[in-house]
């Protein structure tokens, strides 16, 4: 019988910045930690600027849209899932009034043939200078 309680990683998403998996299976559901735009291997961050003391001078919320989106697909395919079976998506900006318009337009491009739930909200602040993160579930 197959183990109903996976942890799984992927070798191509960002590497986790916590003591945490990138998805964990449980029955027929997949739970992804949380997923930003970073690149695995780096700590680049597409199209984010930051000065000498790591602060964010500027970003390109379309660039981090298509990075975390990517993200997210990578560990859903290593997972044995995909795109098409996310079934809720939690997204988290930093900056709701600058970036929902751009971020909107995005996600619909993404999601015209699959419409998982979603709920989006705007927090303070990110683990990592990012400006959006989602958090998502999917069948397996």
């Amino acid at each position: 019988m197959a183990n109903q309680n996976e942890i799984l990683n992927s070798s191509k998403a960002p590497e986790p910045v916590g003591l945490y998996p990138h998805a964990r299976k449980v029955g027929n559901l997949l739970f992804l930690s949380g997923v930003g735009p970073r690149e695995r291997g780096t700590k680049k961050i597409p199209g984010v600027e930051l000065d000498d003391a790591g602060n964010i001078t500027s970003y390109d919320i379309e660039a981090q849209c298509h990075s975390v989106f990517q993200n997210v697909r990578y560990i859903l395919e290593d997972a044995g899932s995909g795109w098409d079976k996310l079934v809720d998506v939690t997204v988290f900006l930093t900056n709701m009034k600058a970036d929902f318009a751009t971020y909107n337009r995005i996600y619909a491009e993404y999601f015209k043939d699959n419409q998982p739930c979603r709920t989006t909200v705007e927090i303070s602040s990110l683990p990592t200078p990012i400006a959006i993160e989602l958090k998502c579930i999917a069948t397996i």
